[in-house]
């Protein structure tokens, strides 16, 4: 095949899924000139499990995305269906945002924000080579023999690196929703060093509206919550309700009886699927005991008959499948429009990668999304962002982006994947971030921004509004450590049953359980001040005694971040370290001495005994 030049640019982007939007928006952004290749231009942005955005820890990943310039949140809130508080009955610092998105619509609007951006052109082939030169990225090169001459690739191929659909006797090469699969770059990868393996991942069925009994089933409507965007002063508009309906004796026996047809349990699937989202017949397997299992039934769009089942993934057989999903309580006569499908995709080993992104053994190449082994759009998207940002950052010759565990969700997440690796797909939870209260959506902006600020992510709009919120939060809060005048504390504190003496401040009041709303009635205080401004500072005040706890830890852990180990280090020379501490920390090789105590494998006397080589060997 003749070869040709399909132009020079600074940044390749391969794959235009969530991971590949934000990557290509955020690098043209920064003024470098970037070209993005998909394999279909209808599979943008493509949502192929659920429409939906947000949900726990995942609203965090989204509003930080927000925070960093991103796009995902704009385009939520602009293609939402339904928007709800996840958690509300618990803390804020796991209270999370999550929309029903438009799927079609979505799609359309991230497509359109591409379409419309500078420095950045789009164009339909199949990556199949990653070339290089002297150790590092010079191009990229297509399926029909175009070149992509660039001086950084981020590789963004979702699940689609030789991917395969099972559905119960029948195996495809297909990528979701029979969109085609990438399947020659695997092979470029692995002569780079990438060492690949295998994920798997599920959808359940789409059924028909039409042929569904709302009736039966609990109707679950959206609520009057934020936007996603800190540049949305208005919440989206609840348009369409979702459902509730359950599994029951009958469906658990179909699935029980036809285990030897299930690919899960046949020999069929032996790839590595995602322990926090299941498989139906895997939770009626493992959950014998438990009499029905919770299914939502949701909209995939205003201009479309077509309903998600949530919580009734399956690679069951389709004749299977009918009985299955028929032996729901408001399905008995549902129409199946899709089946469901297991897909098997290739992905690589992350501890082959840095915290910026970028792939150990070739400079100028990194990986973002699912082919880093994680799940989930939000998830996808953060990676994305960073990547595209670093890429950038680094023909700049700007200091990369690092995130903390101490500074956002996406931080916790990188240093999760390149310290600890991922064995089974990588689903970001609260309860993997131990700075949690740190971390609440609410302040994404407030911790975020400022990084980045002083680049074109950073539109003067969102410039103006983010000041203009960091003021009013900083205001807010210091008028609610301010304290009443002393008759009107001890009349306030009567006729709410508030225990405490005189000398209390607003602050104190809301720790004692005085709600922000009756402070606000009664003495007159953050009037013309937002409703989320004052959600932020009420908050602030209720948890400043956790804050504090939590800002001395993240302290004490930061002499460790702070200490920097040679990346060269040759860790068999040390003695004092365990084999197996040797073995680990030569193979992920971490930049501080925090990172280090992180790595499975690798206890507290090893990170000693690299604190005495660090003193010692200055």
């Amino acid at each position: 095949m003749l070869s040709f030049s399909e132009g020079k640019f600074d940044i390749a982007v391969i794959g235009a899924g969530h991971a590949g939007c934000e990557a290509a928006l955020a690098s043209a952004r920064l003024g470098l000139k970037t070209v993005m290749l998909t394999l279909n231009l209808d599979s943008i942005a493509f949502m192929a499990c659920n429409p939906s955005v947000g949900g726990t820890a995942k609203g965090h990943l989204v509003r930080e995305i927000d925070a960093l310039g991103g796009q995902m949140a704009i385009n939520a809130d602009n293609t939402a269906l339904q928007t709800r508080m996840l958690n509300e009955g618990k803390g804020e610092a796991v209270q999370c945002l999550r929309a029903q998105c438009d799927k079609n619509a979505y799609h359309r609007e991230m497509k359109r924000t591409l379409e419309n951006c500078e420095n950045l052109r789009i164009i339909q082939g199949e990556a199949t080579e990653i070339l290089t030169e002297n150790g590092r990225v010079c191009g990229v090169l297509t399926d029909y023999g175009g070149i992509i001459e660039c001086r950084a690739v981020i590789v963004a191929t979702g699940v689609y690196l030789n991917a395969e659909t099972i559905t119960g006797e029948i195996r495809k090469k297909s990528g979701p929703s029979g969109f085609a699969p990438a399947n020659k770059l695997t092979e470029s990868l692995v002569k780079l060093g990438f060492k690949v393996r295998r994920f798997k991942t599920g959808t359940p069925a789409r059924l028909d509206g039409r042929t569904v009994d709302f009736g039966k089933c609990q109707k679950q409507d959206g609520g009057n919550v934020p936007a996603f965007s800190f540049i949305h002063s208005a919440p989206p508009q609840n348009k369409l309700p979702c459902y509730i309906t359950y599994t029951n004796s009958s469906t658990h026996k179909i699935i029980l009886d036809n285990l030897s047809r299930a690919p899960l349990y046949n020999g069929e699937i032996n790839s590595t699927g995602p322990r926090y989202c299941p498989s139906v017949e895997t939770k009626v397997v493992r959950f014998k005991d438990k009499e029905r299992h919770q299914i939502f039934l949701e909209p995939e769009g205003a201009d479309t008959n077509e309903v998600y089942v949530q919580g009734m993934s399956t690679s069951m057989p389709h004749d299977i499948q009918i009985e299955m999903y028929r032996s729901v309580e408001g399905l008995e006569h549902s129409d199946i429009m899709r089946y469901a499908y297991a897909i098997e995709y290739d992905c690589v080993d992350t501890l082959d990668i840095y915290p910026t992104l970028e792939f150990k053994k070739v400079a100028g190449l990194y990986t973002a999304g699912q082919i880093n082994g994680t799940s989930g759009y939000e998830e996808a998207a953060a990676q994305g962002l960073v990547a595209g940002i670093n890429a950038a950052f680094g023909l700049l010759g700007r200091e990369p982006l690092i995130l903390g565990r101490d500074e956002a969700y996406i931080g916790v997440m990188i240093d999760d994947l390149v310290t600890k690796g991922a064995d089974e797909p990588y689903r970001m939870m609260t309860s993997r971030a131990e700075y949690s209260i740190q971390l609440r959506q609410d302040t994404a902006d407030l911790r975020l921004t400022p990084k980045v600020i002083d680049t074109p992510l950073i539109s003067d709009e969102r410039r103006k509004i983010f000041e203009e919120r960091q003021r009013a939060c900083a205001e807010a809060k210091r008028i609610l450590d301010g304290r009443p005048e002393s008759g009107l504390l001890a009349e306030f504190s009567a006729k709410y049953g508030l225990q405490g003496g005189t000398g209390a401040t607003y602050a104190d009041l809301i720790r004692r359980g005085a709600k922000i709303v009756d402070l606000c009635e009664f003495f007159g205080i953050l009037e013309g001040y937002g409703a989320d401004v004052i959600k932020t500072a009420e908050t602030t005040a209720k948890y400043d005694g956790y804050i504090k706890k939590c800002l001395q830890q993240i302290e004490r852990a930061k002499k460790l971040e702070e200490k920097k180990l040679p990346p060269d280090m040759d860790y068999g020379a040390i003695g004092g370290l365990r084999l197996e501490a040797r073995e680990k920390l030569g193979r992920v090789r971490p930049l501080t001495l925090g990172q280090a105590g992180r790595i499975p494998g690798v206890n507290p006397a090893d990170v000693t005994v690299l604190m005495v080589w660090l003193a010692t060997n200055k």
